[in-house]
């Protein structure tokens, strides 16, 4: 028997309760990972509230991370006793996740735990972290260097920009922070941000080109903050856009794009290729001030994951939520 949330959906309602499980009710996969650290994203609050409509197949149990301890495995690459982790996959969306005790999975799904990391902190960092990765290696990718100018990163205090912010300040770059909590510019600068600006500069309609000021911007907002990102990024500038916090809509229009050469790259960390995977891993191990990752975190245990996921989806929560499943 383990612990997992399960979320449940019937003629009783939908619903997410702490219960105890039997392995045989395990899904299919040829590992079994006794699971020691998950997270809590702004995706798994969606999942465990109800309030996105993210669960794909019920019972579901969320968490779309983990680390833990290979307890069996039917794939060569593995071994009982490997560290392992997993961002994504679509797992706790349609296949049992990591906020529980155990957990079996496809083996091509999982990455070899980085040994500059312990399990807690590979979850400290998580899928925001490796987004946040995923987007700095766009950036780069793209050209813009350090010294190109301000990089912008709207949610600042969240899982993902508290993440950019560190990797980008850590790798040179003029960093300047969004967040719609103004109690949070402290901790912004800490990370590294230069500046720290109000969200309602960007979270209403605004012109389709504004003056030009950024060389590149990661961007977890969506909606009207990407469309005034874009119209005020620099010539040749470089937006990652990688979240919907404010909307999937972009009421933007051609103009950056086809006046100022600005290129939108969309980030998907989900179905990201497993070598893009450990190459973001690998550059997470350097490029990431480990240091840095008690300020970004709190940790809870999994009969507080409740809770804390309707307290995250009303923006109450700073950084990274690692959740101890044996807590």
């Amino acid at each position: 028997m383990f612990k997992a949330i399960m979320i449940e959906k019937d003629e009783a309602g939908y619903r997410a309760t702490l219960k105890e499980c039997d392995e045989a009710q395990l899904p299919e996969g040829d590992v079994t990972v006794r699971v020691s650290h998950s997270t809590l994203n702004y995706k798994d609050g969606l999942a465990i509230t109800g309030r996105g409509p993210v669960v794909r197949a019920f019972p579901m149990v969320p968490g779309i991370d983990l680390a833990g301890i290979v307890e069996e495995t039917g794939n060569p690459a593995y071994r009982v006793g490997d560290t392992v982790l997993l961002n994504g996959w679509g797992v706790g969306e349609g296949h049992w996740g990591g906020l529980a005790q155990k957990a079996r999975l496809k083996g091509e799904w999982l990455v070899p735990l980085p040994p500059q990391f312990t399990p807690r902190q590979a979850m400290a960092i998580g899928t925001a972290g490796y987004t946040a990765m995923l987007c700095v290696l766009a950036l780069e990718r793209y050209g813009v260097t350090p010294d190109k100018g301000e990089i912008l990163v709207t949610g600042a205090a969240g899982g993902v920009g508290s993440i950019a912010v560190a990797i980008l300040s850590k790798l040179g770059y003029t960093v300047v922070g969004v967040s719609g909590r103004p109690e949070e510019t402290d901790y912004i600068k800490s990370l590294g941000g230069s500046e720290v600006l109000e969200r309602s500069v960007f979270s209403s309609a605004g012109k389709p080109l504004g003056r030009e000021r950024w060389a590149g911007a990661v961007d977890v907002v969506g909606s009207h903050t990407l469309a005034n990102v874009c119209a005020t990024t620099k010539y040749r500038g470089v937006v990652t856009a990688c979240g919907l916090a404010g909307g999937m809509d972009f009421p933007a229009t051609v103009a950056p794009f086809i006046l100022r050469g600005v290129t939108l790259a969309g980030i998907d960390s989900v179905m990201c290729p497993r070598n893009d995977r450990l190459i973001a891993w690998q550059r997470l191990g350097t490029d990431l001030d480990i240091s840095k990752l008690s300020l970004i975190t709190n940790e809870i245990g999994l009969s507080e994951t409740i809770p804390m996921a309707t307290k995250l989806l009303d923006g109450q929560v700073r950084g990274r939520i690692v959740v101890d499943v044996n807590a």
